[in-house]
């Protein structure tokens, strides 16, 4: 499983895929199950590689938020959605409330977001009995 990133439109969509393959990053894309398009990246890139496709996406999500915000038919769907991996690795969109995935994205990268909200999808497919402060052994 690699890295997920989200697309609204396909224009923006390509020119991240071209930012990529220009750093010689292969990438696939595919149409997300709620709308839009997903393109994966592998995981483990070099620190510095990954760091310019987050800048890179910072930037397209920037132009994609203005684009959709001057889209009057985008603007009353108000709609968002992450996607989580559980813990068989399956992966799975989930919805969230627009100002609260603003919120996240303000403050974590999308790799980051998507680490949390699995993280918590796979807690509650496998809670923890008893006080969280125990060994996981015991």
């Amino acid at each position: 499983m690699g890295l997920e990133y989200m697309f609204f439109d396909a224009a923006l969509r390509d020119r991240f895929v071209k930012f990529a393959a220009g750093r010689g990053i292969a990438s696939t894309t595919r149409p997300d199950t709620i709308a839009g398009f997903v393109v994966e990246l592998p995981d483990g890139l070099a620190a510095e590689r990954q760091e310019a496709v987050e800048t890179e996406y910072e930037s397209i999500m920037d132009e994609q938020m203005l684009r959709a915000e001057a889209d009057a038919e985008l603007v009353g769907r108000h709609a968002a959605g992450i996607t989580v991996t559980l813990a068989d690795g399956t992966t799975r969109s989930v919805r969230i409330p627009p100002p609260i995935a603003r919120r996240l994205l303000e403050h974590f990268t999308p790799g980051e977001v998507h680490e949390i909200a699995s993280a918590i999808a796979q807690g509650l497919e496998n809670p923890v009995d008893g006080p969280l402060c125990r060994k996981p052994s015991e």
